[in-house]
């Protein structure tokens, strides 16, 4: 199933791509499946988007779908269905801190 995700300025330009990429993610893509794909399609983000060592989500990116912070979920979970049937995009944002 093709999914599509939604890049930050920096990791566009990091991979040389347009904001929205399509992901075959497989037939019930979860955050792991996305994220493994998306490090398949454009290997110049291995390591930025998860950690090498622990396989989890970068602290300072969320990811959003349908306009909701999935970021703190199982990553193993499925994801939305309109996520999962590409009617609706996967959000990768980078994460601000600091006062």
């Amino acid at each position: 199933m093709k999914i599509r995700v939604e890049l930050p300025a920096n990791l566009c330009r990091l991979a040389h791509v347009a904001p929205l990429v399509e992901l075959e993610a497989g037939e019930q893509p979860t955050q792991r499946s996305m994220m493994e794909a998306l490090e398949a399609k454009l290997p110049a983000l291995q390591g930025t988007v998860r950690d090498h060592t622990t396989q989890l989500r970068r602290p300072y990116l969320r990811f959003f779908a349908c306009n909701e912070d999935i970021s703190h979920q199982d990553i193993d979970q499925h994801l939305p269905e309109a996520v999962a049937s590409g009617n609706e995009p996967l959000l990768i944002v980078g994460a601000v801190s600091g006062g």
